[in-house]
């Protein structure tokens, strides 16, 4: 058997071990393997060297003869080995939690996470952490660009200070091609999105502007001023990010219809766009897409990598900017 199926059947095996309290037999773990892994079947005889393999890396599994038979159960020490209380399951968690969160290297969340992990490495036993180094091969995190905000780490420092004490932030922002310019926010919160940090925000004094994003990386400059603010109770971050499909703010979220090929629609399926959007087959074949957007930006982009396997049909504002941008490149490509 591939070394991968072993590895992840005695993963499945603590998984197993961690629900019951007083054991399973060699039997009840066989079936539950089965079920869970979508197996046609398996020889006790591969279960019992699985556990013998969980023991020899100094996980506490143990066997007890019981009225109904041989049970196997994690130990005491299984769910704390050392004085960090931690599952084996958590364990491989929070290893590749860790990878996932690469691009806040440099910040001071960033600083947490290492120093956290660093305690788990000194007091796991190497033996277990050996077992588990196996298993986390087995599973890469790509596709998440490494990014470091170490340069922005007193930057971050200041922010997290305002947000928690609500003082009012100078910033000098500079947008890419622009000057330099120093304004006045009253943070909300930090957000991590497609490897960049934001900074949510709004105009200091401006009860009107509504919700702004200010990337961190166009920040030159921040300071906590002797100025206090009182939270908007009017306003929800969740509920913020939730009405859209990224970090742009463009004032109220409204609906977006896309007809999409078949193919299409099967891009979108397997990478959805927002876990409320709704997808509607029509007559010809083709199909419907609607989904909320706060900004025409999030909507647009999305439409043009799919070429024309998708049409933009409303609102009619965003699909004459589409009809602008085709017409544009079309006479920019035309030699």
């Amino acid at each position: 058997m591939a070394r991968n199926e072993q590895l992840i059947r005695q993963h499945k095996i603590l998984q197993i071990l961690e629900r019951v309290r007083f054991g399973k037999t060699l039997d009840e773990i066989k079936q539950d393997v089965i079920d869970e892994l979508g197996l046609t079947s398996i020889h006790v005889r591969t279960l019992r060297r699985d556990l013998e393999a969980l023991q020899a890396a100094g996980i506490d599994v143990q066997a007890h003869e019981t009225q109904r038979g041989k049970v196997w159960k994690l130990g005491p020490l299984a769910k704390s080995t050392t004085k960090i209380s931690v599952s084996s399951t958590e364990l491989i968690a929070l290893a590749l939690g860790r990878r996932l969160m690469y691009p806040l290297a440099g910040s001071p969340f960033w600083r947490g996470i290492e120093s956290f992990w660093n305690k788990v490495q000194e007091e796991i036993p190497a033996s277990v952490l050996e077992h588990y180094e196996k298993y986390w091969r087995t599973l890469r995190v790509v596709g998440v660009p490494v990014k470091s905000y170490e340069k922005h780490h007193g930057m971050l420092n200041t922010i997290h200070r305002a947000i928690i004490e609500h003082r009012v932030l100078e910033i000098n922002y500079e947008v890419p091609g622009g000057t330099p310019k120093t304004r006045q926010v009253e943070p909300y919160a930090v957000v991590l999105w497609h490897s960049s940090l934001y900074v949510i925000a709004i105009n200091h004094g401006d009860e009107d502007s509504g919700i702004r994003t200010w990337k961190l990386d166009r920040i030159k400059k921040t300071q906590a001023l002797d100025l206090w603010f009182t939270e908007n109770p009017d306003i929800d971050i969740d509920q913020f990010i939730s009405d859209s499909l990224g970090i742009f703010v463009g004032g109220k979220a409204r609906n977006f219809k896309i007809r999409l090929s078949p193919k299409a629609a099967g891009w979108v399926t397997e990478e959805p766009w927002h876990p409320d959007q709704k997808l509607k087959k029509l007559r010809e074949g083709n199909f419907e897409l609607t989904v909320r957007a706060g900004h025409d930006v999030e909507i647009i982009s999305r439409v043009l990598q799919l070429g024309s396997e998708a049409e933009l049909l409303a609102p009619a504002s965003a699909r004459q900017a589409v009809a602008k941008i085709v017409k544009d490149l079309a006479s920019r490509y035309s030699e």
